[in-house]
């Protein structure tokens, strides 16, 4: 569905993010996408959604197509015509709008009442606390309920592709499972295809068909979500695990231990 071929991205003119990066989105299912801060996650979902130039930045090499189409020239809002819709971090619900303000936005783009109607509806049956706060500013919610309007919203384009900057920030453990249950049930009984960029890397590959692992601007790992939450690396790095199994607080690990291993 999705593919990215060596795609290269530079800001400003001169700093290179992203290097070759190559990764491939089959339609229909979860694609979890791993990484430090700063390994270049977020840069990766601009370039696709064609938000790059609000940053000064931009793809300088390399191709984004969507359906053998190539999209990495569009701009934004015709990027999400052809069915892509980016949820950010932190969430950017409209403050001063209420949770129903912010639905409606979500389906700016399309002209089916009926079809909108539809999905109104839908957004109320996976996040039924949103019913029960719909005319409420979508700023004085929690968290939690934030992300739920940002899906939702998202959810209102009937989007075939959701990408999703670290849902699970800022969030307690019990709102991230139950925010990760809603994505894999919208992907279980929509058939929406999901990009995930998550820093917590256990919820994340608990849910994906697919993962990628991603270090400075490149991909330096890739598989099958089992697969990748028992190798060491990942453990070591990304799941608070080493060899043996012994717990290490990540903070103490060096990220020139982490290049030089996934170089080797």
């Amino acid at each position: 569905m999705l593919t990215l071929k060596n795609v290269e991205v530079v800001y400003d003119d001169v700093i290179l993010v992203l290097k070759g990066l190559s990764l491939h989105v089959p339609q229909g299912k979860i694609v979890a996408l791993l990484g430090s801060n700063g390994a270049g996650k977020s840069t990766t979902l601009k370039a696709i959604s064609g938000l790059l130039a609000a940053e000064d930045g931009e793809v300088t090499d390399g191709a984004i197509e969507l359906d053998g189409q190539r999209i990495e020239e569009l701009p934004p809002e015709d990027v999400v015509r052809r069915g892509i819709f980016q949820v950010m971090e932190g969430r950017r619900v409209f403050e001063d709008l209420t949770v129903d303000e912010n639905l409606v936005m979500g389906g700016y783009t399309r002209r089916d009442r009926a079809g909108l109607r539809r999905d109104h509806d839908l957004c109320f049956d996976y996040f039924p606390r949103l019913k029960e706060r719909r005319k409420r500013l979508a700023g004085y919610l929690s968290g939690g309920e934030q992300q739920m309007v940002a899906i939702g919203r998202a959810l209102m384009a009937r989007p075939r592709l959701i990408l999703l900057d670290e849902p699970s920030l800022g969030l307690a453990p019990l709102l991230v499972s139950e925010i990760f249950r809603i994505i894999a049930r919208i992907n279980a009984e929509e058939k929406t295809t999901f990009l995930v960029v998550e820093q917590n890397a256990r919820i994340a590959l608990a849910v994906a068909h697919h993962g990628y692992v991603m270090e400075g601007g490149r991909i330096v790992l890739e598989g099958d979500p089992d697969k990748l939450a028992a190798n060491e690396d990942v453990k070591e790095f990304y799941l608070g695990g080493g060899a043996g199994g012994e717990r290490r607080s990540f903070k103490n690990l060096k990220s020139y231990r982490r290049r030089k291993r996934w170089i080797s």
